[in-house]
């Protein structure tokens, strides 16, 4: 199915924006950045299936809204069931492509891939940068402080009353109410949950006691399928608290609190995740063409905001398909243009790719055959 996020009138208002903007970007633009999908180039017909990621959910209905408009004969679907679920069914052959908001693992890579040329292996190719939301819902409390070590102990059980010692010490001056803590956490395989639990792993690994995983490791509290589901679940729970994609707050009214880095409170940006993301290295030991980063958890810098996720458009480096091939690659060449990741960002609130991440996408891109 196709999403259909977007109403009507404003889709329409987006797709001509992508075409005028990516027309422009073109005209000043490096061969090796432009996409394959603008004015002046061969149409792309055919359709591409693709799973995954429902934090990539709103900036895909942007992607597909725009390539569609300058590909009449281009069908895109995309199913936000979840980074896990994409990434199984992509390996399976039931996704062309898979949305991921986790790299794949070196035990996925080992195996074989259903619509991967024989000796070939998938890659991982950076799409989507958004800061991951510490969000909660207690009434009368509009600015709230926590650092790690906090957050780990409320997200496995060990603190449960809002009024804690450990968190009221955070929050001079803010009263908190006597209220239990109504935790809301993931319930599907999600990448939301292993950039979680990788942040708490690498900064309160006493308190959190558990590695990084796509999987909510604790029984604490209740739990909720996709970032929709999360958000509607804290929502509608009083004194709750969540984590989620900043995507999916939108209308809801949840809160965000501020996350202590270093020395300091910061409040949650586009600009803070995309600031770590730059400062992180690509994963050694893998394929030239992918790239899989390892974010730098730690990061102090000012306004940096290390609860970040990197969501991933995962595709073979040779499909059995040519076909396919030439569609994925050029679905993600247009996808790292600057129209593109602008469009996404101001409707989801995503970081665009910088301009060196974006042209190593694209370079990554045209290897696909």
């Amino acid at each position: 199915m196709k999403l259909s996020r977007i109403a009507p009138l404003g889709a329409v208002a987006l797709a001509t924006a992508l075409v005028l903007a990516g027309c422009a970007s073109n005209e000043n633009a490096p061969a090796s950045s432009s996409a394959p999908t603008t004015a002046g180039s061969v149409a792309l017909s055919g359709t591409l299936n693709g799973i995954g990621s429902s934090a990539q959910g709103t900036a895909q209905q942007t992607w597909i809204t725009g390539i569609q408009t300058q590909n009449s004969g281009l069908t895109i679907n995309y199913d936000p069931q979840g980074s896990g679920a994409g990434r199984k069914s992509f390996i399976s052959g039931a996704a062309d492509f898979a949305g991921s908001d986790a790299a794949l693992k070196d035990a996925e890579l080992a195996g074989s891939f259903a619509l991967c040329a024989a000796g070939t292996k998938a890659i991982d190719l950076p799409v989507y940068i958004s800061p991951i939301a510490i969000a909660y819902n207690i009434a009368g409390v509009d600015d709230l402080k926590l650092d790690a070590p906090t957050i780990a102990k409320i997200f496995s059980g060990k603190i449960t009353k809002w009024n804690d010692p450990a968190i009221t010490a955070l929050n001079a001056g803010t009263k908190l109410p006597s209220a239990t803590i109504n935790v809301v956490h993931r319930s599907d395989d999600s990448g939301t949950t292993q950039n979680f639990t990788d942040y708490l792993a690498q900064n309160a690994a006493a308190a959190w006691g558990k590695p990084a995983d796509q999987t909510f490791p604790y029984t604490v509290g209740d739990a909720a399928k996709g970032t929709s589901g999360v958000a509607e679940a804290a929502k509608n729970a009083k004194n709750s608290i969540a984590y989620i994609d900043e995507s999916g707050i939108g209308t809801t009214g949840l809160k965000v609190a501020e996350l202590k880095v270093g020395s300091t409170f910061n409040k949650i940006s586009a600009a803070g995740a995309a600031a770590v993301v730059a400062d992180s290295p690509v994963v050694s030991g893998r394929a030239a063409n992918d790239l899989a980063i390892q974010i730098n958890r730690k990061d102090t810098q000012a306004n940096a905001w290390p609860l970040v996720l990197v969501s991933y458009v995962i595709g073979c480096q040779q499909y059995k398909d040519a076909a396919k091939a030439k569609l994925v690659s050029s679905y993600v060449q247009y996808i790292a243009t600057p129209a593109a990741q602008d469009a996404a960002a101001k409707q989801a609130g995503s970081a665009p790719l910088s301009s060196d991440l974006a042209a190593k996408v694209v370079a990554a891109a045209k290897t696909i055959k």
